[in-house]
This record gives C-alpha cells, sequence and structure tokens, in this order.
C-alpha cells in the first residue's frame, strides 16, 4: 500500500512540474502571434512572419544579427494582435566572443509600424507603441547610469525620439539589471499586459519561475499592433538569438475588460517628462594632461625667444655691414 501511496505522489509531482514549466496553463495561446520550433512551413519562409535585414533562420534559432559590426535584423508578426489582454513569453539568446566589449542589444515590440528599419535597436525611432528594450551596452556615463545589459521599457505615441546618448533613461518607464549575455542556456523574459497594467518578469536562471523585473499602472495600448523583435550592432557586436516567441490570450478576472480599443493613442499615466537632448560637458584634464601642456607651452616659449634674438642678431649683422 505504501509503494502504491509512493507512486502516486510521484506522479502528482510530476503532473505539478509540468504544470509550472508551461506557466500559463489557464490562458489560451495565440499559434497565430506565436514562434516555435520548427519555423519553417511548406514552402519559403515562416507562416504568419516576415524578416528583415541580417535575419537567418536556422533550424535551433533565428539569428537577428550574426556577431558582426553594423548589422540590423528584425522579425515581424504579420498579423495585428486584436486581443485586448495578453502575454509574450520570448526566449532568446545573446553571446558573443568579447567579454567586456560588446552590443548593441535588441527590443521585443508591440507597435503600430512594422517592417522598418532603424535607429531603436534595428526599428525604426518616434514609433507608436511599446518598446521593450534589452540594452548590452552602456553609452551614457552620467548622474543617470546603470549596469548594463540591461531591461527597460518605453511607451509611445510617435512624437518622442529615443535618445541613445542617454541609453532612454529620459523616456524609460521602468528597468532592471538581468546579466543573460553569454548563458550557457536560453533567457526568457514574459510581457504582460492586462488592465492596463503593464508587467515585465524574467528567467535569468532557468528555474522555470519568474523573476520580477518592473510593473507599471495606467499603460493604455491599442490594440490592433504588431508584435515583433529586432536587433542591432555597431562598432561592438553580438550574436542576437530568438529561440521563440509564445503569445497567450488571458483568462482575465471579472471586471477587467477584453473589447479591443484601436482608436487609442499609446499612452503612460507616469511616463517622466520627455527632457532636451545636452551633450556631456568636456571631460576634465588631467594633471598629468596640463603637466605636458604647460611643458609643451613653455617649450613653445623659449623656441620663439631663440628664433627672435636670432633673427635680431642677424638685422644687427646687416646694419653694421651696411654702416662700414
Amino acid at each position: 500500500m505504501s509503494n502504491i501511496n509512493l507512486k502516486i505522489s510521484f506522479l502528482t509531482l510530476l503532473t505539478i512540474t509540468s504544470l509550472t514549466a508551461e506557466w500559463n496553463p489557464k490562458d489560451f495561446q495565440k499559434r497565430e502571434h506565436s514562434l516555435v520550433k520548427p519555423y519553417t512551413g511548406t514552402g519559403f519562409g515562416v507562416p504568419n512572419w516576415d524578416f528583415l535585414g541580417s535575419t537567418m533562420v536556422t533550424s535551433n534559432y533565428i539569428r537577428l544579427t550574426s556577431d558582426d559590426r553594423s548589422r540590423q535584423g528584425a522579425i515581424w508578426n504579420k498579423i495585428p494582435c486584436r486581443v485586448r489582454n495578453w502575454e509574450v513569453q520570448l526566449s532568446f539568446k545573446v553571446s558573443g566572443t568579447t567579454r567586456d566589449l560588446f552590443g548593441d542589444g535588441f527590443a521585443f515590440w508591440y507597435a503600430k509600424d512594422r517592417m522598418t528599419n532603424g535607429q531603436v535597436f534595428g526599428s525604426k525611432d518616434l514609433f507608436s507603441g511599446l518598446a521593450i528594450i534589452a540594452d548590452t551596452y552602456s553609452n551614457h556615463n552620467g548622474p543617470h547610469n546603470h549596469n548594463h545589459p540591461y531591461l527597460s521599457a518605453m511607451v509611445n505615441n510617435g512624437s518622442v525620439s529615443y535618445d541613445h546618448d542617454r541609453d532612454g533613461t529620459h523616456t524609460m518607464l521602468g528597468g532592471c539589471e538581468v546579466k543573460f549575455r553569454n548563458m550557457e542556456h536560453e533567457t526568457v523574459i514574459a510581457v504582460r499586459y492586462e488592465g492596463d497594467r503593464l508587467t515585465v518578469s524574467h528567467d535569468l536562471h532557468n528555474r522555470r519561475a519568474w523573476e520580477p523585473c518592473f510593473t507599471i499602472e495606467g499603460v493604455k495600448l491599442p490594440t490592433g499592433y504588431y508584435f515583433g523583435v529586432s536587433a542591432t550592432t555597431g562598432d561592438l557586436s553580438d550574436n542576437h538569438d530568438v529561440i521563440s516567441i509564445k503569445t497567450y490570450e488571458l483568462d482575465t478576472p471579472e471586471g477587467i475588460s477584453k473589447d479591443e480599443r484601436a482608436d487609442i493613442l499609446p499612452q503612460a499615466e507616469y511616463i517622466p517628462a520627455p527632457r532636451d537632448h545636452k551633450d556631456d560637458p568636456p571631460p576634465s584634464m588631467s594633471g598629468v594632461k596640463k603637466f605636458f601642456l604647460v611643458l609643451l607651452a613653455l617649450l613653445g616659449l623659449v623656441v620663439c625667444v631663440v628664433v627672435g634674438m636670432m633673427i635680431y642678431q642677424n638685422r644687427q649683422e646687416n646694419s653694421r655691414k651696411r654702416f662700414y
């Protein structure tokens, strides 16, 4: 009898573990907005998805950029999302050969416009919608700096430009540090939008459990926008690989509207006021630089004095020759 109970307990544990691994047993997966292996369908291309730039499809991953300079790549869902409350689980890997210098990063999009290259991690600036940005390189050395890789959110109605020199700190809604680069396993981030609440979580350590990154209330997003992922490299580079995109329609509780609303503009109630871009002040000179500049000035002064004296003596000699 004890052996039977032990077997039942073991099977129950396996069932619970399996449900936990799925993360969303009550939610309905939207296959038209999802991308899983095997990627290819009948014929060429991937059903419901378009590719842009340097994107390359393999049997194990979709590589947006290789570990080469000046690359841009993206994948975009062909079908607009009509679901009001959704969750997207993005599984990815970012890897490279260098230890300290790498970049630039990637972004997950829920945006009005699709399939357009641009300066915001491989997609267009002045976008309308939501961007979840995974920035791997720090451009910002000022008072708002943070460690990288860094995961942050930006909501835009098409009127605000992303400031690369400040790593978007003037327009980000929230963020957290996630050291996902060169992990042996894939990293998963969950972007959950429910009842005008945006929640971003991650599974960095492959524990099949979410760790919170940030939650923002009062985020209003229209229905009918497109999901996408883009990546870019500049002078520094990395491999940016998408493993899977799983999109779920949430089983929302009573009181949370499920109606479409395609006629509103994206907005966030608590977004910081946009600030004008200001160039960094020139760095102050070190003591060594000052010493060498003073030394060069003194040497220049000595040279000028010596040349002046030589010219003066030459003129004096010429004057005496004419006198005699």
